[in-house]
């Protein structure tokens, strides 16, 4: 397999997982911390569609021990706010979401999955970002 085939494959892995941890930090405290069934129901149902077709052939690639930049920066430790953690991953995610919803376009990736599932997400989790933030944070 070539390198750049390695390289989207581990791209696709790390966006995959960076969506739905993004997704869970949100969901946990909407549920948790807000007592909120409605977006953390909304939040779980978001991460469940989150996912790919052909997961183990992703998994061979993974390469996180040699990841250049796995080493926390200074603006991801300091998250003085509870605004700052929720609006941050929902930052994350929507951004992977866009991720893979680019590289899914590519007509050798259609193996896993479709790219307007990542889209859908993607705009779901922006309506779910204003409904949250509005909801707990507006204001503060």
């Amino acid at each position: 397999m070539e390198e750049t085939t390695k390289g989207v494959y581990r791209i696709l892995d790390a966006n995959l997982n960076r969506l739905k941890e993004g997704i869970r930090v949100v969901e946990d405290t909407a549920r948790y911390l807000h007592n909120d069934e409605d977006i953390a129901l909304s939040l779980k149902n978001l991460r469940h569609k989150a996912k790919l077709k052909n997961f183990n052939s992703l998994l061979r690639h993974r390469d996180s021990i040699q990841d250049v930049l796995k080493k926390t920066i200074s603006s991801e430790i300091n998250r003085d706010e509870l605004s700052k953690i929720v609006l941050a991953n929902f930052k994350r995610a929507q951004e992977s979401s866009r991720v893979l919803e680019e590289y899914l376009k590519h007509r050798e990736l259609f193996e896993f999955g479709e790219s307007e599932v990542f889209k859908c997400i993607r705009y779901e989790l922006y309506e779910l970002e204003k409904k949250f933030i509005l909801k707990y944070f507006e204001g503060k």
